[in-house]
């Protein structure tokens, strides 16, 4: 994930630290990433389990990844099968390295932008439609309930999307999107991350 507020350490302090992806062809590859302010990659624990839950659904999709922040979630997916991937980062560090680590790893369906979510989701029908969407915001972002309704009209998502959101405290039901379906929920330690489903019959089938 990423934060949505400008970073404001200049990149001199920054730290330079790294993961690995825990599945695919790139198995055990450890993936740079720079230590900037709000940035908090998805621990592999919680990895597991959401690719565990995303096995069925990963193999030639095209996922979004609106706080890509070090890129764990779109670089396991890319390396499990998705067939493309498009990452937004409001941080030029950030995004900096996440050039270097899809050239390190030879992703050429690697598609990286620097933008704030918002903007980014207001280009609306010029958007391409997604399979799958990670949401992983800063925990101190309040903007996710506004954020939630506006990719639901953005155009970008399928009939069937699948949304995981990742966040520090409990979602309300009231804030989704009315045809986004509960998928799959668990907590680990402070942090509470959801799969849903979108749905556009009333059955949510």
């Amino acid at each position: 994930m990423s934060r949505q507020k400008s970073a404001s350490k200049p990149q001199s302090k920054s730290k330079p630290s790294s993961l690995r992806v825990i599945g695919g062809k790139w198995r055990g590859r450890k993936i740079p990433f720079v230590e900037v302010e709000g940035l908090r990659p998805t621990s592999d624990r919680v990895r597991e389990t959401l690719f565990n839950w995303l096995s069925p659904s990963i193999t030639d999709a095209q996922v979004l990844d609106l706080f890509a922040g070090s890129g764990a979630l779109s670089f396991e997916a890319l390396s499990r099968g998705a067939a493309a991937a498009t990452l937004v980062d409001v941080s030029s560090i950030a995004c900096k390295q996440l050039k270097a680590a899809k050239q390190a790893l030879q992703a050429d369906h690697c598609h990286i932008i620097n933008s704030n979510a918002e903007t980014w989701l207001k280009q609306g029908l010029s958007l391409p439609e997604y399979d799958l969407v990670f949401l992983d915001p800063p925990f101190a972002n309040d903007g996710l309930p506004d954020l939630l309704v506006q990719l639901e009209q953005s155009g970008c998502l399928k009939e069937s999307s699948l949304i995981y959101i990742e966040t520090g405290s409990a979602l309300a039901q009231d804030t989704l999107p009315a045809m986004w379906m509960p998928h799959r929920h668990k907590k680990a330690g402070q942090v509470f991350y959801y799969l849903f489903k979108r749905a556009v019959n009333e059955n949510g089938d």
